[in-house]
Parts: C-alpha cells; sequence; structure tokens
C-alpha cells in the first residue's frame, strides 16, 4: 500500500513538472483564442469592454519625418474576416512617459487614413482542383466554367503584384500538379482552366490527402517568405474535389495535421461536389470555409460563395498610418488604436519610438 502511495505522488509530480515547464507550449495562435500578433489587449485605464473584433498585428513601422504605420487583420471573435472598414472607424490614443493613461490623438490632425497595402502586404491563393476520372468524365465543363467565375470574382481589376493565385490540380499521382504558376492576371488563369482536357489525368483514383499536405507546405513557403523582404504575407488555400481519399498515399491524421498546425496567415477552404464526398472530413480540412455542392448545376454557386470568402479574407487587412504629435526625445510611447464597427468595438496596445521624429509629416 505505501508503494501504491508513493508511485501516485510521484506521477503527480511528474505531471505537474511538465505542465509548469511546458507553458509556452500551451500558447495557441488561433484568431478564436484572442491572439493579437505584435500587440496585446488594451490598458485597463482606458476602461475598454471586452474586445468583439479582433485587431491582429501583422508589422509595424514608423517614418520621419513622424509617420507611425501599422498593418493589421480585423476579425470578429469566431474568426470571420471583416472587411470594408475606413479610417474614421479608428480612434487612436498614445501614452508618454508623463501621461497617466492615453490622451485621444485628433484623427484629423493627426491625417489618419487608410492606405494602400500593396508594399507591406502580398497575397496568394492557392485554387487546387480534383481532376480524377470521376470529375473529367461527369463535370468537367461545369468545373471549368466555376472555377473561371471564381477567378474572375478574386482577382482584383486593376491587376496588382500582390494579389496572385496560383492554379494546381490532383489525381491519383504522388504529385501536385502546377497547371498555371502565381500570377495577377485572370485572363492567363481562365485560359488554363479552359485548357483542361478529359485526358489531361492518366491516374483514375484521389489522393485527396496528398493533396492536403502538399498544398499547405505550398502556402508555408509563400507565407514564410516575408522573412527576406518585410514583406507581410497570406495564403488561402481552396480545395475543391468530388470524392474521397482512394490513394491512401498519406494518412488522413497527417493531412488534418498538416492544416491544424499551419501557418496562423493560412486559410483553408473546401468545396465538395456530390454524394460521395465525406463532409466531416472536408469541414476539417476547409477550417475557414467548406460549402458543398448536391449536383454539378450548383458547382458555380458553392465556388462563388467561397470566393466571397476569400476576398473578405485578403481585404481584412489594413495598413493604418497617422501622423503622431510625439517627438524625438520622447522615448518609448504606448499606442492603442481602437475600432468601432456596427456597434461593436475591439482595440489593441502597441508601443512605437519617435526617434528623429519632427514636424511636417503628411
Amino acid at each position: 500500500m505505501k508503494n501504491y502511495i508513493i508511485a501516485l505522488l510521484a506521477l503527480f509530480v511528474v505531471l505537474a513538472l511538465h505542465s509548469c515547464g511546458n507553458s509556452d507550449d500551451d500558447v495557441n495562435f488561433d484568431i478564436n483564442q484572442r491572439e493579437l500578433g505584435q500587440g496585446e489587449n488594451p490598458d485597463d485605464c482606458l476602461g475598454f469592454d471586452e474586445n468583439e473584433l479582433l485587431l491582429s498585428i501583422q508589422n509595424q513601422t514608423t517614418a520621419l519625418p513622424g509617420k507611425v504605420s501599422i498593418l493589421f487583420k480585423v476579425t470578429d471573435t469566431n474568426g470571420n474576416p471583416i472587411s470594408g472598414l475606413t479610417a474614421d472607424q479608428f480612434t487612436v490614443y498614445e501614452q508618454g512617459r508623463n501621461d497617466d493613461c492615453f490622451n485621444t490623438i485628433s484623427a484629423s490632425e493627426s491625417l489618419a487614413r487608410i492606405s494602400p497595402n500593396s508594399q507591406v502586404f502580398n497575397n496568394n491563393t492557392l485554387l487546387v482542383l480534383d481532376l480524377s476520372n470521376s470529375v473529367l468524365q461527369s463535370s468537367l465543363d461545369e468545373l471549368k466554367s466555376a472555377a473561371s467565375s471564381f477567378v474572375e470574382n478574386v482577382i482584383p481589376s486593376p491587376e496588382t503584384e500582390s494579389f496572385q493565385m496560383a492554379i494546381y490540380w490532383f489525381d491519383g499521382e504522388d504529385e501536385l500538379h502546377l497547371l498555371n504558376p502565381l500570377t495577377s492576371s485572370a485572363e492567363e488563369l481562365t485560359a488554363s482552366i479552359n485548357g483542361i482536357t478529359e485526358n489531361i489525368s492518366n491516374d483514375p483514383s484521389t489522393d485527396l490527402y496528398g493533396a492536403v499536405i502538399k498544398s499547405t507546405d505550398i502556402a508555408e513557403d509563400l507565407v514564410e517568405s516575408n522573412n527576406q523582404d518585410s514583406i507581410v504575407r497570406a495564403a488561402s488555400i481552396v480545395l475543391f474535389t468530388d470524392g474521397t481519399d482512394q490513394a491512401s498515399r498519406f494518412s488522413e491524421e497527417s493531412a488534418l495535421r498538416a492544416v491544424e498546425q499551419a501557418n496562423r496567415n493560412i486559410s483553408f477552404f473546401t468545396i465538395g461536389l456530390g454524394a460521395e464526398i465525406d463532409t466531416d472530413i472536408l469541414a476539417q480540412i476547409g477550417k475557414t470555409a467548406s460549402v458543398f455542392a448536391g449536383n454539378k448545376e450548383e458547382l458555380e454557386t458553392t465556388f462563388n460563395q467561397i470566393s466571397q470568402r476569400v476576398s473578405e479574407q485578403a481585404n481584412s487587412f489594413y495598413l493604418f498610418e497617422y501622423c503622431t504629435p510625439k517627438r524625438d526625445g520622447s522615448g518609448e510611447n504606448n499606442l492603442v488604436i481602437q475600432l468601432n464597427n456596427a456597434g461593436l468595438q475591439g482595440a489593441v496596445q502597441t508601443k512605437f519610438r519617435a526617434d528623429g521624429f519632427t514636424g511636417g509629416c503628411e
């Protein structure tokens, strides 16, 4: 009995040490867990209510003579993107070393504005199409029409290098085939879609899980490349299939793990067609959004639904800029940006230095 009690006590100590020693591993960077990027919750002295909107700071810079620029993403607490915001919906608060709390900065005097984020932000969409035998033989024309409509809806006009799309396809082979590389040209993408023929595939099986893993790897590389050029990148994977994984090259567990562990700036969307799909698995892969078409006539509608979500996701990133009244020698200053939209509010706090700042900011 004594040995049993000692064993239980030893187990308790081990579990306690493991829990404390891995506190950093317990941090969840999912936006649904109120992750604020480089920011943090505002100081209590402001008396704000709990965040109903989340401002997740991606990048921030200062520029002479006195400009502060913050790139952030806006979502609700469920992770749904918020697009279409304007500068007058934001309020700026600053706290210098002589301030007990924060002071409101006039939006007009500070020339606050939402600026084009093309110089600091890049969004890439990967359209991944199931071209296994069942699609090619029964719904290819409908898929081509739906995919072309998706391209037209997602690619901005006029074209900009900040928003690009690539198209991949898969069948039963252990390969994610490139149909068209990243481009900002809707015309080029549409031409590639229209060029798909029934004999494009030589393997009638479906390597769905392999396509998920490989497209996630590609998206990871695109997002991580911002370390080289200081550009913040986001990516969206949009995967279409009309069936389940048949090739069994990769496990369901490994595919879902790739999605769950992906960079938080990668969004996942799925589009399913017909009665052969596993809606539960596709919903887990398409953790941002998933839609299902009962028949091929509904394909374009479902592609259009996802195209709207993809566009909203890309347009939920904002470059907010203003001219600060802080000047050289003021040391480190705290900054809070508050957003009010449709009766909901959210705020995020960060800090900046005004080294070399003078008047004349525009």
